[in-house]
């Protein structure tokens, strides 16, 4: 496995990150809009801080269906949480969630050290604006389908195949466009382009991911494979799930970890750390 580098920090192939959900829209599934403001937005980054994230993701798109947002409100509603977040915090590392190449360039000025790409490389160019300004990006898999759509019976061969080669597939292109390599993440994108069966197999089968030697990102957090699973659990009430999936992730060597609860998850990453048998500073800092 490889070192992750990301705005000159270095994370070895032992260690977690933590990457701090941050949403900037008014239709959240989990926040129902509580971060849209602006300045609550800077309070959810302070708080993620406080609670020991590695990364902020910023998003200012609701994953699911939703009201539209064409890319000018995009980059209204992220550009500037961007600059405020790098002038506050030099040294955090910012992602910015989005499948757009014109919302990824104003990022990157703003202060962006990664793209996320959770719907799955449909806009090739984004690519290209990592590589052209050093920026990370994470290669995920969304089944081949349009942003923001919950496809019908979607079916799959071998589910954990199809994300492995896909993901791959995407990461290299990346790098042969000029993204560093050591800068590229990997996302199975649990209930993207997935049922809950779908999501359940790839979580099982993670190390599979893992063994291909790209650090492997994985956003569970609250999701709705996980209330599925506990017998149809509402949002709120799908944190000891989450934690569960995280441990079960870290086991099998995922890297990086995107979740809505920094601190928990930070508490439950060093339990797994420790019970692998990992030095107390490898625990406590990534």
């Amino acid at each position: 496995m490889t070192i992750l580098r990301l705005r000159g920090r270095e994370f070895r192939p032992d260690e977690f990150a933590i990457m701090a959900v941050v949403n900037r829209t008014p239709d959240s599934f989990f926040d129902r809009g509580r971060t849209y403001g602006f300045e609550a937005a800077l309070e959810a980054v302070d708080g993620a801080v406080r609670g020991g994230a590695d990364i902020v993701d910023i998003g200012g798109v609701k994953a699911g269906p939703g009201d539209e947002v064409d890319p000018a409100e995009e980059i209204r509603r992220v550009a500037d949480l961007v600059a405020a977040v790098r002038d506050r915090y030099p040294d955090l590392i910012i992602s910015v969630d989005t499948w757009r190449a014109e919302v990824g360039e104003v990022v990157a000025a703003a202060g962006a050290d990664l793209l996320n790409d959770t719907w799955g490389g449909v806009d090739p160019a984004l690519a290209r604006v990592a590589a052209d300004h050093g920026l990370g990006l994470v290669c995920a898999h969304a089944g081949r389908v349009a942003p923001r759509t919950r496809p019908h019976r979607i079916a799959y061969d071998d589910v954990v195949a199809d994300v492995i080669g896909y993901t791959t597939e995407l990461a290299e292109r990346a790098a042969a466009a000029g993204v560093p390599r050591e800068s590229i993440l990997i996302d199975p994108a649990h209930d993207f382009g997935k049922n809950t069966y779908h999501s359940l197999e790839v979580s099982r089968r993670l190390g599979e991911m893992t063994a291909t030697g790209w650090p492997v990102l994985v956003a569970v957090s609250n999701k709705d494979f996980v209330g599925e699973t506990l017998g149809g659990l509402p949002v709120d009430e799908r944190h000891a799930g989450t934690m569960a999936t995280l441990a079960v992730s870290a086991w099998q060597g995922a890297r990086v970890f995107r979740v809505h609860d920094a601190a928990s998850a930070r508490t439950a990453l060093a339990a797994v750390a420790r019970l692998r048998g990992l030095s107390e500073e490898r625990t406590t800092v990534a």
